[in-house]
């Protein structure tokens, strides 16, 4: 690929990602959070295992490369998908879960030196930093207080998976075919979803044109294109780097919904919008 293509990719990952919203707005009044997570997983698997067959993708050739690319999916898509969802699920605002999420640079940063040996600059801990306040600014008005502790704690163990999944991957099985390193990923989150939803859900769906259309946006938008791309960015770019980028994920988000929902946010939450992103310009190298 040429640079000059590539070089879209990461603020393409930002725009992609930053929809996933739309699907756990539109699907979770239809389905409970794991068993929407489930259908999704299933249908991802299906999808990414008939595209490897087609086109004849490599696969891991070792139990060991199983293993790794599956405990990444698992921290990556079961740990943190399933935090997000279930914190929404029992009334975590999203944009505290944001906020909460929004931590996940700095973690990264503070865990990259121990664990993957880089060197994180001055700079860098400024656009860490400016970009975290950004982040705040930019849900400080949409934060409520009707929410219980154990919908914060599960924002909490979101920000716990994306972060150790952002580090295992890029220390343990930073490169792999995008199509069957989907399947490797999601086979495992499938599995640990089906026996905790098992364990605490009825598996309620309601098949509704709101929850179809949030189950194709949710495969077909994120599962597919975005975590594909993330997968790029976490093998091509160091991993404060790539952490960088959620910063710019709260304040897209409300973009995406001031334009397709009619959402509005503060002159504050704007001002939170250009820090955040001067804050990603220092972060990244």
């Amino acid at each position: 690929m040429t640079t000059r293509f590539t070089s879209v990719f990461p603020l393409l990952f930002v725009l992609l990602w930053s929809t996933g919203f739309i699907g756990a707005r539109l699907g979770l009044p239809h389905a409970e959070p794991l068993t929407f997570l489930l259908i999704r997983y299933a249908v991802v698997i299906a999808c990414m295992t008939l595209l490897s067959v087609a086109t004849r993708a490599p696969w891991p050739k070792t139990g060991r490369q199983w293993f790794h690319i599956g405990v990444a999916g698992l921290l990556l898509h079961g740990v943190y998908l399933g935090g997000v969802f279930i914190a929404i699920s029992k009334g975590l605002p999203a944009g505290v879960t944001s906020l909460v999420v929004g931590v996940q640079p700095l973690l990264t940063a503070v865990a990259a030196g121990w664990l993957l040996g880089e060197s994180v600059l001055r700079r860098q801990w400024a656009g860490l930093l400016l970009g975290l306040l950004g982040v705040g600014l930019v849900v400080f008005d949409k934060m409520g207080t009707d929410f219980g502790v154990s919908a914060l704690g599960s924002a909490v163990v979101a920000l716990v998976g994306i972060t150790a999944g952002t580090l295992y991957q890029k220390r343990f099985c930073p490169a792999f075919d995008w199509r069957t390193g989907a399947v490797a990923q999601f086979l495992p989150t499938a599995v640990v979803t089906l026996l905790f939803a098992a364990l605490t859900e009825n598996f309620r769906v309601e098949w509704v044109g709101e929850f179809a259309f949030a189950l194709a946006w949710l495969v077909l938008v994120l599962s597919l294109g975005a975590v594909s791309l993330l997968n790029w960015l976490i093998r091509n770019s160091g991993a404060v780097n790539v952490a960088s980028l959620f910063y710019l994920v709260p304040p897209c988000t409300a973009l995406v919904a001031w334009l397709l929902f009619g959402d509005t946010f503060s002159g504050l939450a704007i001002f939170g919008m250009a820090v955040a992103v001067g804050g990603v310009y220092l972060a990244r190298k």
